[in-house]
């Protein structure tokens, strides 16, 4: 018989149900994976985020930093959100920053600070293994950050559309789409399309009163050099500053330079978001963090940079519950501790407690996720198929860590599917837990284990 008339023995069963049906999901909504903001997984890049848990801390940065004049001298340009939890990652911190930071960049703190300034945000994360140890390296991460925002794109869309009403008065420019008119800006041909001369442009830009003390090296200055026009776009500066020396050139170039554009562009400030701050002092040397925390000082306060004059950018430094102690011979030498200490005697304004979960925290992200993989014909209680005691032992069992307790809803929901049951009860988890005597596949270690490390005793012993 022909193979195209053979048919195999078994067959799939045309009723056959998709594996999460029987709780009304599209899939495991749970992620097992820290967060990552540029995956494309909505479960791990942040996107699906309660912001109902963190509204103490959010509201304190509101008020004591975003919402405050950008212009005033005094201005806290330096803050701490420390986990007060010493049992380790996945408090959800990250989570925190890339929505608060998406926040911040919607309409540039305009509508924050009801138009009082205007701020981007970025995010920084020091390398894994000890790579960002230098304050150079640490400066790198940062101009990193400001590229591949797209920030350099912006201000410079900015400049060009502020000089085409000036030279161009006549010219309309139709496009509501913001992405796209930048891009726009920033193409020569487009320009070129509409009868604009971008040399006539950079004439005018310069004039601006913050540009008038940029060298002739910086991107901006670069056309007036060469017989040609030389079209200026983001890529102008990347080429420039991975050419510059260590140190003070490239210092001056983030802390002076790109400041004094951002300025020009219509900006008053920025905040530099540094997560997981203990991947830099954890391999430093105790010369090496006093230098570093010198450079800090320098460039957020007293040093010779148009960022210590103007507070541009602001900086929050993400501190697990151990750092302070870790740091804090550092920063009491350099002097930056006189302003603004770690542990301050009283509540101060820089300093952000990011504090554990509590019961009605974990049911508000236990629902979160599993509303955003809901079928649209489901109906009944937003937790099912977890009922309310079920959730209880999984706070307690994951010591109320947002981590593992997302990891322990999708291990549950998978064996559950594998057991045929139809919802996920008090009795099923304690067994579950159980059977693992503690051991939840991935689960962060805790300060029982001997694997695990004691941020404070670390901190203590130097």
């Amino acid at each position: 018989m022909s193979k195209l008339q053979r048919k195999p023995r078994q067959q799939q069963s045309v009723d056959l149900e998709a594996k999460y049906k029987r709780f009304e999901l599209m899939e495991n909504p749970f992620p097992t994976s820290p967060v990552n903001k540029d995956s494309t997984d909505r479960r791990i890049n942040g996107t699906i985020y309660e912001a109902d848990i963190r509204t103490k801390e959010y509201e304190k940065i509101e008020t004591d930093f975003l919402k405050k004049a950008q212009t005033d001298p005094s201005h806290l340009r330096l803050g701490y959100i420390v986990d007060t939890s010493y049992i380790g990652r996945g408090n959800g911190k990250s989570a925190f920053l890339v929505n608060l930071i998406n926040r911040m960049n919607q309409e540039y703190c305009l509508d924050i600070s009801d138009e009082l300034n205007k701020c981007f945000a970025l995010y920084v994360a020091p390398e894994l293994g000890g790579r960002t140890k230098t304050f150079d390296s640490f400066v790198d991460l940062i101009f990193g950050a400001i590229y591949s925002s797209g920030i350099i794109a912006s201000s410079l869309a900015s400049m060009r559309l502020d000089a085409i009403a000036e030279v161009y008065p006549d010219l309309k420019i139709d496009e509501d789409d913001e992405q796209k008119l930048i891009e726009s800006l920033n193409s020569e041909e487009w320009l070129k399309k509409q009868g604009v001369e971008s040399r006539k442009l950079m004439e005018v830009i310069l004039k601006n009163k913050f540009l008038q003390k940029l060298p002739n090296e910086f991107p901006l200055l670069s056309f007036r050099h060469g017989f040609f026009d030389s079209f200026i776009s983001k890529e102008s500066f990347r080429e420039t500053y991975q050419n510059l020396k260590k140190g003070r050139e490239k210092l001056d170039f983030v802390f002076s330079h790109l400041v004094q554009m951002f300025m020009a562009s219509g900006f008053n400030g920025a905040y530099i978001f540094v997560d997981d701050f203990e991947r830099v002092p954890d391999f430093q040397s105790a010369r090496q963090r006093r230098d570093f925390s010198a450079e800090l000082r320098s460039v957020l306060l007293d040093g010779p940079y148009e960022n210590a004059r103007y507070g541009f950018f602001n900086m929050f430094l993400v501190l697990h519950a151990g750092v302070p102690a870790l740091i804090s011979e550092a920063w009491s030498s350099s002097g930056l501790d006189q302003r603004y200490p770690l542990s301050p005697k009283v509540a101060s304004p820089h300093l952000i407690p990011f504090e554990k979960l509590n019961r009605e925290h974990v049911s508000l992200l236990i629902n979160k996720y599993l509303a955003e993989y809901r079928s649209d014909s489901f109906v009944g209680d937003n937790l099912a198929p977890f009922t309310l005691g079920a959730i209880n032992i999984i706070a307690e069992s994951s010591e109320y860590n947002a981590a593992i307790i997302l990891r322990t809803c999708s291990a549950l929901i998978e064996k559950s599917l594998a057991d045929d049951r139809k919802d996920i009860d008090e009795d099923f988890v304690r067994s579950e837990i159980e059977k693992r005597e503690g051991v939840v596949p991935g689960k962060e270690p805790s300060l029982d284990d001997s694997n695990a490390t004691d941020l404070l005793k670390k901190a203590t012993d130097g």
